[in-house]
């Protein structure tokens, strides 16, 4: 019994020796081929783990069989090259980073997507594999529907075009090459690196990249999803927080109240308390702001409305907000064409129910700082705080800071856009919150 445990040991021992060796010169490979990777290669940890049947990826760790390793490399002996480049594309993609998804399933495959797309591209010997022709036709198909594939992309792609479950199973067995689940599992292992250092590490391999000209047109979309990974999301609600400023309500201020004096008033004065508390205290509340709404031909009234909601919820949910308000919710293109007078939520309900667009023509931004400054002098305001334009983010920038904050907001990232002025605040609202 002891010999027999002692042979199956040291064929364990053997297995995950051969295991080993074999990811030892896949990372020498994908190092011959791509100098830049080698931080994010020294980084990502390979961790065997027996009876798992494949390949599981975490953030910074690649779990994998080394059973069924050997099995695929005897099919394919550059599957273990294949196998980690796939999961380290993964990683300085921030695919693992993005949170909670409407749905797991469809990002999970998309991230596969997006990474196997990318590989196809670079055509490089040491990580292909026989089996890829029969991947080809779809990639060029989704390709063709939706353009440069990125995980952002074609996770929206497939929101707004819902597959049967036989469909998602056919992408599944043509891309799929790792399980994701703990990317969505809040148990955090002892080889896990941080959001923050992977981010990093996509930033150094972003700027490297950039020299990396042998490989062309494969290079241009290394760094396009680099770029969609490795960007700073704007979270919103946060950036709201700027807008929050100093307001008296009417409420009995506990930290400004002596209960010594007021009971000695009591037992002392029958009855009569020594003092009376103060009945209020100043709290940040929000009064005074304005939206700007860009109507140009790209934004339509629906996503307006919702944006609209959208913002007054988040303001009152933080109870960052007075009961009678001052907003101004402004329309414009290349010139104004709405100014609506917000002052309670009653009004607000009104607006949105009747809300009409006015414009569709080219975007200008200046004129809508231009109305705010007259409404300011007109005493419009007692204190405002600052401006929010939503906006597609393609028109004329004002050059000079204005004596208030201001958040540009737009709907989903786009490279193409241009950068909002550095006085300002940039707000990336997803779809899906809206929704």
């Amino acid at each position: 019994m002891y010999e027999q445990a002692l042979k199956n040991d040291e064929y364990i021992r053997e297995i995950d020796s051969l295991a080993s060796k074999a990811l030892e010169l896949a990372r020498d490979e994908i190092l011959m081929s791509f100098r830049f990777l080698d931080r994010s290669l020294m980084e990502l940890k390979a961790v065997p783990r027996h009876g798992l049947g494949g390949v599981s990826s975490d953030t910074g760790v690649m779990y994998y069989d080394p059973v069924f390793l050997l099995k695929c490399s005897q099919r394919d002996f550059k599957f273990p090259a294949r196998i980690m480049f796939h999961v380290l594309l993964h990683h300085i993609f921030a695919h693992p980073f993005t949170g909670d998804r409407t749905d797991a399933v469809l990002w999970d495959l998309a991230c596969d997507i997006a990474v196997e797309s990318v590989i196809s591209e670079l055509h490089e010997p040491c990580i292909t594999l026989d089996e890829d022709l029969r991947s080809a036709g779809m990639l060029k198909v989704l390709r063709e529907d939706i353009g440069p594939l990125s995980a952002e992309k074609i996770y929206k792609y497939f929101r707004k075009n819902p597959m049967t479950p036989s469909r998602v199973m056919e992408y599944e067995r043509a891309f799929k090459r790792d399980e994701h689940d703990l990317w969505h599992s809040s148990s955090e292992g002892e080889l896990v690196i941080s959001e923050e250092e992977w981010k990093k590490i996509s930033r150094q391999v972003l700027a490297e990249i950039k020299n990396f000209s042998e490989k062309g047109s494969a290079a241009e979309s290394l760094e396009r999803n680099l770029s969609e990974g490795s960007a700073v999301k704007y979270d919103y609600s946060k950036i709201l927080e700027h807008f929050v400023v100093m307001g008296e309500q009417l409420h009995l201020s506990d930290d400004e109240f002596d209960y010594i004096y007021y009971t000695y008033g009591l037992e002392n004065y029958d009855g009569m308390p020594f003092i009376e508390p103060l009945e209020y205290r100043d709290e940040k509340r929000i009064r005074d702001f304005v939206i700007a709404i860009d109507t140009s031909a790209s934004c339509s009234g629906e996503t307006v409305r919702k944006f609209i909601r959208h913002t007054f919820d988040l303001l009152k949910r933080n109870e960052s907000f007075f009961r009678k308000v001052n907003v101004h919710v402004i329309q414009c293109d290349s010139e104004v064409k709405s100014d609506v007078k917000i002052t309670d939520t009653e009004e607000l309900d009104r607006f949105l129910n009747e809300m009409k667009l006015f414009g569709g023509g080219a975007t200008d931004f200046r004129p809508v700082f231009s109305y705010v400054d007259e409404l300011r002098e007109n005493r419009e305001f007692d204190d405002l705080k600052g401006m929010i334009y939503f906006t597609d983010g393609y028109g004329i920038y004002p050059e000079k800071k204005p004596d208030f904050d201001v958040i540009f907001a737009f709907l989903n990232e786009d490279p193409g856009r241009m950068s909002p002025p550095a006085w300002s605040m940039k707000a990336v609202i997803e779809e899906e919150t809206l929704k």
